[in-house]
């Protein structure tokens, strides 16, 4: 059964199409790669189904439901968290804030609540201390909880953004290249990370990643774009030898595999 689909969806910007006539079917439970040389559109697509874009045409259906259009706040409401591209933290704040402050929808306490500190404002700070430390424990950043996060590590930082989106309990979660700036080893704990999101949480993930020793090793289908078309799908081990995908890759007469079998 799809979680999300995309149907001949289309985004403009001044005249240069970044996204052309795209249908995209994700099935729900699945670890979904989204890929394509630098330019292709990944991230427009990422832009329009979160609602940082409204689409040009086509239909973006989530859980049933068409979202098309929906301003951001919304589209999270439903079901769909991301990352980014570029780290978006509050570099002054610490691990543990950073990941709480995603929490607003465990308050179940009113202002005057927070105003007075009542027993019912220290049940909420309990509820989301206790989730916050649940996702930095499923990260491995239970220990750097204190530190500020603007002084981790760059792949630390990647991980505590995907910890934050988790904090909105998605049914959905978009990764905007978590691998950038990680190490082999690092990148190998990311690819355990992403199995026990959906395995652990059941959360169905989807990642544009320049990485592809993550993507092969981690996705159990991937959909490859250029130029905002669709230019493949399939499993990895289809991808990865595809024609078009290493003309697209490594240009015009490239042959054998995008990333040798491990």
């Amino acid at each position: 059964m799809s979680l999300l689909s995309l149907e001949r969806v289309k985004k403009v910007f001044g005249g240069l199409s970044a996204v052309r006539n795209l249908d995209l079917t994700i099935p729900a439970g699945s670890i979904f790669g989204l890929i394509g040389p630098n330019g292709a559109g990944k991230t427009t697509i990422f832009n329009v189904i979160t609602g940082v874009y409204k689409p040009d045409a086509g239909q973006i259906r989530f859980d049933g439901q068409e979202i098309g259009g929906w301003a951001p706040a919304a589209v999270a409401a439903r079901g769909i968290a991301r990352t980014f591209q570029n780290i978006r933290l509050f570099r002054t704040m610490t691990v543990e804030e950073n990941v709480m402050v995603a929490g607003h929808h465990l308050h179940r306490a009113g202002v005057l609540s927070a105003i007075f500190r009542n027993a019912r404002h220290a049940e909420d700070e309990r509820a989301l201390r206790q989730r916050s430390a649940e996702l930095l424990e499923l990260m491995n950043l239970r220990e750097l909880s204190g530190e500020l996060s603007g002084s981790l590590p760059y792949g630390s930082q990647r991980r505590l953004e995907i910890a934050r989106a988790l904090m909105l309990k998605p049914k959905l979660l978009l990764l905007d290249e978590p691998a950038a700036g990680m190490n082999s080893q690092e990148a190998a704990e990311l690819k355990k990370q992403i199995r026990r999101l959906r395995d652990e949480l059941g959360v169905t993930v989807v990642l544009v990643e320049h990485n592809m020793s993550v993507v092969m090793g981690v996705c159990e289908r991937i959909h490859v774009v250029d130029h905002g078309e669709t230019i493949a799908e399939g499993p990895p081990e289809t991808v990865r030898t595809d024609p078009k995908v290493l003309a697209a890759y490594l240009g015009e007469g490239a042959s054998a595999s995008l990333v040798p079998p491990s």
